[in-house]
């Protein structure tokens, strides 16, 4: 078992309101710590505590401050008395922006910002959430990836991908150069499922959504691993305190692939009527090619046949002593918990 040690200083956990932010928060509160989350506005502050409420957990023991990844004010006081950070939040674009900066420079920008005030406050570790997408999404074909892989944001990738990469080579290279005495730890999950805890969703859970409420009849075939979002809010935890994972990367996933048909199966199995709406079928490669020559959802999916990526996450589960959820139990509990919000439109 780690040592959690509740009695030290509040954890600051960026971006508190967002879907994994909410549980990284729930996690530490149930393990007794004080939290301390920051929000772009004041105005989600009750939401986010009636979040903590619903999910179990002491809402008591949290402290909810305004901080913006884009501006200085407030950072200095949302990491002040803190030994450990939690870096959670970063910009996901609701749709393609026009110039690429729209999403890199605000994420790399924001890390940098955290980081600072974290050196300059005597924080003694942060642990950062990057992605997969920072990874490996420059290699062609499939093939199994470990922490040592870096997609190149030099690529031709989307604005998001290229932004997690940016910013996590940005947070290493600024520890190593100006970080004085503070640690990094990053955390590398691909898509991420699981319950959702309000109305907030991510996209991956979207994808879910949409196959529950009929809105994507079929599917591409694409290929990707899964992590269950207690799991990497787990692993945020473990790497918070853990020594070892002082200056390490984690890819954290199930180590197998799945794919969107898969997922959908998963549903149509488990639910039985609740799932009469989900895809049927999955495109053909060359359905997906013609399409992407007028779709613009299908050109990533175009971009990604034949590939079949499988994460090695030996690290975290020897370091971290760390074990993800069967994906089964993650897709049907993420379809569970819309239902039971009433996020699911007949």
């Amino acid at each position: 078992m780690y040592d959690l040690n509740p009695g030290s200083g509040p954890v600051l956990v960026t971006g508190g309101s967002g879907y994994l932010g909410s549980h990284v928060v729930d996690a530490l509160l149930r393990a007794g710590h004080r939290v301390r989350t920051t929000v772009r506005s004041l105005d989600r502050a009750e939401d986010v505590r009636a979040t903590a409420a619903r999910a179990g957990a002491d809402p008591g023991r949290l402290e909810i401050l305004a901080a913006d990844l884009g501006a200085d004010e407030g950072w200095a006081e949302a990491v002040k008395g803190c030994e450990h950070v939690l870096h959670v939040a970063s910009p996901f674009p609701a749709r393609q922006p026009r110039h690429e900066d729209e999403v890199i420079v605000p994420a790399r920008d924001g890390a940098l910002r955290v980081l600072r005030a974290a050196r300059d406050h005597g924080v003694r570790r942060v642990v950062m959430t990057s992605s997969f997408a920072a990874v490996g999404y420059s290699r062609t074909g499939g093939g199994a990836y470990d922490e040592s892989d870096w997609t190149d944001p030099a690529d031709d990738l989307t604005p998001y991908v290229k932004s997690k990469a940016v910013a996590e080579r940005a947070a290493w290279d600024f520890t190593a150069v100006e970080g004085g005495e503070f640690e990094l730890a990053v955390i590398n999950p691909p898509g991420i499922f699981g319950p959702v805890l309000d109305r907030h969703l991510s996209a991956s859970v979207g994808l879910v959504k949409a196959m529950l409420e009929g809105a994507l009849p079929v599917v591409p075939p694409q290929y990707f691993d899964v992590a269950d979002v207690r799991d990497v809010a787990e692993a945020h935890l473990r790497a918070m305190t853990e020594p070892a994972a002082a200056g390490e990367r984690f890819l954290i996933g199930t180590g197998t692939a799945t794919s969107l048909f898969a997922m959908a199966r998963v549903l149509a199995e488990g639910l039985g009527e609740r799932a009469a709406k989900v895809p049927a079928r999955e495109l053909t490669p060359e359905e997906v090619r013609a399409g992407a020559r007028t779709n613009p959802a299908l050109r990533e999916a175009a971009s990604q046949l034949g590939k079949v990526p499988v994460l090695r996450t030996d690290k975290a589960r020897s370091v971290l002593g760390w074990e993800p959820r069967p994906v089964e139990t993650t897709v049907l509990e993420t379809a569970e918990s819309l239902f039971r919000l009433g996020l699911v439109e007949a």
